[in-house]
């Protein structure tokens, strides 16, 4: 058996996860309104569409960015509830929580019904209405783990949710003043109706470091939501097994969903030491950096292009509601 025989399918994907992941980081350091994810995805939609690159993309890459979008994914929000603490939601007060709860319900129920009016294909009405209700691309690769979608499943609504959250990076602070928000208001409304976290940091922090910390609480308690969410997503799953039993047994509640509500727990609840924390940081900001360039890399932008006006039409729509929503609760409880 020669070394090539050896050497896990795998490897040589889920290196080039790696090295993009670097990558990511130095353009975001580089480029500070640039959240490293954001990058991730996109450097993986850009290297998907260079011709010498796509036989490598779908041949030999594929195993490792596969294993990368699925497995580190779910890892990656495991350790993404290290940032979570119940007493934090806590402090936003009930009026605050319950307004946030509602702005993700309606939104993914919206969503959802969107994508089906529009005959959107598959899991994508569900993918979308989680990522853009919840915590964009993360939320789509934790829904995908649980309703068993494809990767081509995830692809254009991971490319839909990093379109739309990298452009309200520009367009929210731009309504900032029109819309007579102050610096705690737009925080709200950012964190409110912006899907991902660095998404989320890129935005609210033109306005000050008090606006981010309210941001962050408000975006963080939409990412708790995840897990109820995916739970109930689960227990469809089983029923439809139920109706076709000749498919395998998906679990009630997905491993990893147990694991980020122990990790909220744990962060609630124990003294867990800063270095730790800071650690998983690192550690999860790098897998989830790795996911998402592999879900980035399934991107066929010919295809959304020529054949995803729906979808992107439905993002639009689902992007414009959170953001409505966001605002009237701003107004509601100032």
């Amino acid at each position: 058996m020669t070394t090539t025989e050896k050497r896990p399918v795998w490897l040589p994907g889920l290196a080039v996860a790696a090295l993009a992941a670097v990558i990511a980081w130095a353009l975001s350091t580089l480029i500070p309104a640039v959240p490293l994810l954001t990058a991730a995805v996109v450097l993986g939609i850009l290297v998907a569409q260079v011709p010498a690159a796509k036989p490598l993309v779908r041949g030999t890459l594929a195993p490792g960015l596969a294993l990368s979008a699925r497995r580190l994914m779910r890892i990656g929000v495991v350790l993404l509830g290290l940032k979570l603490s119940l007493f934090d939601v806590a402090s936003l007060g009930w009026g605050v929580f319950l307004s946030t709860v509602a702005i993700v319900l309606i939104t993914f129920g919206g969503t959802w019904l969107l994508g089906r009016a529009f005959r959107l294909p598959g899991h994508e009405p569900l993918l979308i209405a989680t990522g853009f209700a919840i915590c964009g691309a993360s939320a789509i690769g934790a829904m995908s783990g649980v309703v068993r979608a494809k990767t081509s499943e995830q692809a254009q609504p991971v490319a839909l949710v990093t379109l739309c959250g990298t452009l309200a990076i520009a367009v929210l602070p731009a309504l900032w003043h029109p819309l007579g928000l102050d610096n705690l208001q737009f925080g709200h409304w950012v964190g409110a109706s912006v899907h991902d976290v660095g998404q989320v940091v890129a935005t609210a922090q033109v306005a000050g470091g008090g606006a981010l910390a309210v941001a962050l609480v408000v975006k963080l308690t939409r990412v708790v939501m995840l897990a109820p969410i995916v739970a109930v997503a689960g227990v469809v799953e089983r029923r439809r097994f139920r109706a076709n039993p000749e498919s395998s047994r998906p679990p009630l509640v997905p491993l990893f969903v147990v694991g980020f509500i122990a990790a909220i727990l744990a962060r609630t609840f124990l003294d867990i030491p800063d270095v730790v924390l800071a650690t998983a940081d690192t550690v999860q900001t790098a897998l989830l950096a790795m996911a998402l360039f592999g879900l980035g890399a399934a991107v066929d932008v010919k295809k959304l292009v020529t054949t995803g006006w729906r979808t992107l039409v439905v993002g639009l729509l689902s992007w414009a509601l959170i953001a409505a929503l966001a605002l009237a609760a701003i107004h509601l409880f100032s």
